[in-house]
C-alpha cells in the first residue's frame, strides 16, 4: 500500500486531500492553515462546505476566501507535494469572474486609500490639543 502511495504522489496523483491540494497550490503557507480554512468554512467545493480530508478532483470548482483574497478557481491538475510557485500555477485555472471581481476590488482598494485625507487616523499633536483643552472645559 506504501508503495501505491508513493507512485501517486510522483505521477501527479490520482487521489490528493483538499488540504494537501491547497498547500500544494500554494493558497495557504501551511497545510494547517489550510485545514482550518476548510474547517471553518472559508473553502468550498462545488459549492458546498467540504472537510479537510476530502478528494479533490480534476475539473472540480474551489472557492477560497480569506481576508486578502476571494477566488475561485478550476483544478487542473493534483499534487501531493508543494513544489516552486510556477509548477503550483499548473494546478488551476482561475475563472474569469474571480480574475474581474479581484481587478474591481483592487481598483477600489487604490481609491480609498488616495482619498484619505490628512488627520483622518490618530489625532496630530493639535489636534490633541484641542480635544483635550475642550473635555478640560466641561
Amino acid at each position: 500500500m506504501a508503495t501505491r502511495q508513493k507512485t501517486d504522489e510522483n505521477n501527479g496523483g490520482e487521489k490528493c486531500r483538499l488540504d494537501k491540494w491547497l498547500w500544494a497550490a500554494r493558497f495557504f503557507k501551511t497545510r494547517s492553515l489550510a485545514a482550518e480554512a476548510v474547517d471553518s468554512g472559508k473553502v468550498r467545493v462545488d459549492s458546498d462546505r467540504a472537510k479537510p480530508a476530502k478528494e479533490v478532483k480534476i475539473g472540480a470548482s474551489i472557492h477560497i476566501r480569506t481576508k486578502d483574497f476571494e477566488i475561485e478557481v478550476r483544478v487542473r491538475g493534483l499534487s501531493n507535494q508543494r513544489r516552486g510557485a510556477p509548477e503550483a500555477v499548473l494546478l488551476y485555472e482561475e475563472t474569469e469572474s474571480s480574475r474581474a471581481m479581484r481587478e474591481e476590488a483592487a481598483v477600489t482598494r487604490e481609491k480609498d486609500h488616495a482619498q484619505r485625507e490628512r488627520g483622518t487616523g490618530r489625532p496630530t499633536k493639535r489636534q490633541r490639543r484641542e480635544i483635550k483643552g475642550f473635555t478640560e472645559s466641561w
